[in-house]
């Protein structure tokens, strides 16, 4: 087949066109830089880990240089706000429940402190005063992080995209498939309608970054999971909405299964609460559709009979959604081993859209060639050097 070969030659191609590729190019045709993001589904869509209407923002982590790393995030998405004229962010607070003295919460209580984050801890007898309708497990301690809140995803994802064609050079091409990438001091990306080459590459493919790095000779410890989103009916509508205030919550160290629950107020669905259960099953991610374990539902079922009354313990709406998962949960930013031009952002492990913003600025510093503004080593693939396998 005749494939068009652009004799234009790009400073930067993104591959991606999820909310990390899409800050990424943002950042960079803001930096001047002649910008290429390549999308392979037609936009919007929901076959990967952006859609859908909320995500948690949130300071609330054990790690500091997350909560670092979430202090200039909240900045830039702020920003955003004010460039797209449109409301991306509604603080609603972040209720955490735990363990009182297991790791985790005693290790996020700490974080907090250090940081001097603005928390409320909340003594047992306080708890039902303040969050009506919800049952503390016993031996579980519950802070609430005021300055978490909601971030409306699909319409943040529009709004950069729209912000990154409207900077000169700023060029989004979607429903392209890329098919090869060769390696070079300009890379070639082919895409099954044509050819583009770039000074320097990014590649936030999500849940197909390992099938892009075949081409480069490189693979990486990624899991790939489908989640079930999943959202509960409120027998009497408003009880846990955003209009009453509600915050958003994690559970985290449940009584049953190892990884955190979490849920937003209502709002996008009026009278349903989204919950979910912060893992899933693996699956192929062109084939998401096949997989249908359901044992994280019935994880959450028996969470929701037990925690939150004012619901009915059956989900009303199932959605589905994409993790890419690393061994240690945090992400890869880093460049390529062998082409220092091809830089990498993945693994997003399900909590990366909230860092959107600064993850976008870090990795166009690496695409540009600049020192990057934050100590990127919790991030770097030689972490895994037992793991990453050279695929040729």
């Amino acid at each position: 087949s005749h494939l068009e070969m652009s004799s234009e030659v790009y400073d930067c191609i993104v591959i991606g066109a999820g909310i990390q590729g899409s800050c990424t190019a943002y950042q960079l045709a803001k930096n001047k830089q002649k910008t290429l993001l390549l999308e392979q589904f037609v936009l919007p869509h929901s076959r990967g880990s952006s859609h859908g209407q909320t995500r948690v923002i949130r300071k609330t982590y054990e790690e500091d240089f997350y909560v670092q790393m979430m202090h200039e995030s909240y900045e830039l998405w702020a920003q955003l706000e004010r460039e797209a004229g449109v409301e991306l962010y509604r603080r609603t607070g972040l209720l955490v429940m735990g363990p009182e003295n297991g790791e985790g919460f005693s290790r996020l209580k700490a974080t907090m402190q250090r940081h001097k984050i603005p928390t409320v801890f909340l003594e047992k007898q306080e708890f039902s005063q303040h969050i009506p309708n919800v049952n503390l497990a016993d031996g579980n301690g519950a802070l609430i992080d005021t300055f978490a809140g909601v971030l409306y995803a699909d319409r943040a994802l529009r709004a950069v995209q729209r912000l990154f064609q409207s900077c000169g050079g700023g060029v989004i091409k979607d429903g392209e498939k890329v098919i090869d990438i060769r390696p070079g001091t300009e890379v070639t990306v082919t895409t099954d309608s044509g050819v583009y080459r770039g000074r320097s590459l990014v590649i936030t493919a999500g849940p197909w970054a390992n099938t892009l790095l075949t081409h480069t000779g490189l693979q990486l410890p990624l899991k790939v999971v489908k989640i079930n989103v999943c959202y509960w009916k409120e027998k009497i509508p408003g009880t846990y909405s955003v209009g009453q205030s509600f915050p958003c919550f994690i559970e985290m160290e449940p009584i049953e299964g190892e990884y955190d629950i979490y849920g937003l107020p209502s709002n996008e669905y009026p009278g349903l609460m989204k919950v979910c259960y912060h893992m899933g099953s693996e699956t192929e991610p062109d084939e998401r559709d096949k997989q249908t374990d359901r044992g994280d539902i019935d994880i959450l079922v028996r969470f929701v009979t037990r925690c939150l009354p004012g619901l009915v313990p059956v989900p009303a709406v199932v959605e589905s959604c994409m993790y890419t998962v690393t061994p240690d949960h945090n992400f890869v930013l880093d460049s390529h081993p062998t082409y220092g031009n091809i830089i990498i952002g993945a693994g997003f492990s399900g909590h990366g859209f909230k860092f959107g913003p600064i993850i976008g600025k870090l990795l166009s510093q690496l695409a540009m060639g600049q020192v990057p503004s934050y100590d990127l080593s919790p991030f770097r693939i030689q972490r895994f050097q037992s793991h990453a396998r050279s695929s040729l």
